[in-house]
């Protein structure tokens, strides 16, 4: 069963295929099969091929970029890239602060922003989450104070991802300590080489560098890199998170996980020899997370049109939904993964490194399996908790 497109929708669906097909480089692809990330290197090049074809910034205005897509294509783009699978534009500068400083930010910000963010010349990462504040981001206690035609900055952010590459960060900082606990805070960005900023690497369960401390002593931030109003941030932070949150169903990308288990567990052999995909147990499992990612996809698309249909710019509050369904899909999938991989699934590190195989424990797409299930548990957490987000639906849908 697939979503209904019109003509010109699935002709364009083929016009991005054909697009990733010919552009993407093989190594790319194959290091994302194989459920690595992109390194920085590959996902600057790919972002600025997209960028050269005018399709960086699918959400922006035409006027900052933007294809001026329906929201149909724009869906199709997505999910395009998740199944091929390739490279998403860098969110930090597509999906978050880039449409922050479109709605909120003045002509002279979105001039001197916008075009390098598109192009990816500038790396930006998220400086939101602190040791006391990760769900309850309102407890931030990062303070900004304005000295005249700048703010000095000081606090620390925590779980900062891709910090390491990052040459931009847009933080919130509590200007107003006097005011309610979701008032009095403001949304800034920095330059990452401004004196007083230093990152700290945070070292993952499977040995991997994708997130940091970031740490602001007496950092100044000039006042013109203020986005919106000063004690307003929070309403940027909103308005991202929604962004944020809305990404998060992936429903391409856990299409591509489930072609990935279908094709191992239709070779792999259980106790009796038979095929893994035989075991009624295992293909009902299967089943059921095709069933769960079916009600999502749907999902999306009624998210997609009332989001089409809204004269407020306030986030729709299903995108909860999404988040938590999304991250539970793709949970689901790495559990099974590691359950067709069976005693192979202890393997870990890279099958192309010198000596790694040289016995044949393992066959290579086994390598590194528990790495991203291990990591994979982070998935419910990040972008406000999952249980966070069935709070903030049962006040939305339910009032409570």
């Amino acid at each position: 069963m697939e979503l209904r497109f019109n003509d010109a929708e699935r002709a364009f669906r083929q016009e991005v295929r054909d697009f990733i097909a010919r552009e993407l480089p093989a190594e790319t692809r194959e290091r994302m099969v194989a459920g690595k990330s992109p390194t920085k290197d590959m996902v600057v090049d790919w972002q600025r091929k997209l960028n050269a074809k005018g399709w960086a910034v699918p959400e922006w205005p035409q006027e900052w970029g933007g294809p001026n897509w329906t929201l149909g294509q724009r869906y199709i783009f997505r999910e395009e890239l998740q199944q091929a699978p390739a490279p998403q534009p860098l969110a930090f500068n597509t999906n978050m602060c880039g449409p922050v400083i479109i709605e909120f930010g003045t002509e002279e910000q979105k001039k001197r922003f916008l075009p390098r963010m598109a192009n990816l010349d500038d790396w930006w990462c998220q400086g939101f989450s602190e040791p006391g504040a990760g769900s309850d981001l309102a407890g931030l206690k990062t303070r900004a104070v304005r000295e005249g035609d700048h703010y000095v900055v000081n606090g620390q952010k925590t779980w900062t991802t891709l910090a390491q590459h990052a040459d931009w960060i847009f933080l919130l900082a509590r200007t107003d300590p006097n005011a309610k606990k979701q008032e009095g805070i403001s949304f800034l960005v920095a330059d990452m080489r401004s004196p007083g900023i230093t990152v700290r690497p945070i070292i993952t369960i499977e040995g991997g560098h994708e997130v940091n401390e970031v740490f602001f002593d007496d950092v100044k931030v000039p006042a013109d890199q203020l986005i919106g109003e000063e004690n307003r941030g929070w309403d940027c932070a909103k308005f991202l998170l929604g962004n944020e949150r809305f990404g998060q169903a992936r429903v391409g990308a856990s299409r591509e996980r489930i072609r990935r288990l279908r094709a191992i567990a239709s070779t792999e052999s259980m106790d009796g020899g038979k095929p893994l995909m035989q075991d009624p147990d295992f293909a009902r499992k299967v089943a059921e997370i095709e069933v769960e990612l079916k009600a999502l996809e749907m999902t999306v698309m009624r998210v997609i049109a009332s989001e089409a249909k809204r004269k407020d710019k306030k986030p729709d509050p299903a995108t909860s939904v999404l988040k938590i369904k999304g991250t539970e899909i793709q949970q689901m999938c790495s559990e099974l993964l590691m359950k067709a991989a069976g005693p192979y699934a202890w393997v870990d590190g890279d099958p192309d490194a010198e000596g790694a195989n040289e016995v044949d424990v393992a066959p290579d797409w086994a390598f590194g399996l528990a790495g991203v299930y291990f990591n994979w548990r982070k998935q419910s957490i990040y972008g406000g908790s999952n249980e966070i987000q069935r709070n903030i639906m049962a006040k939305a849908f339910l009032g409570l």
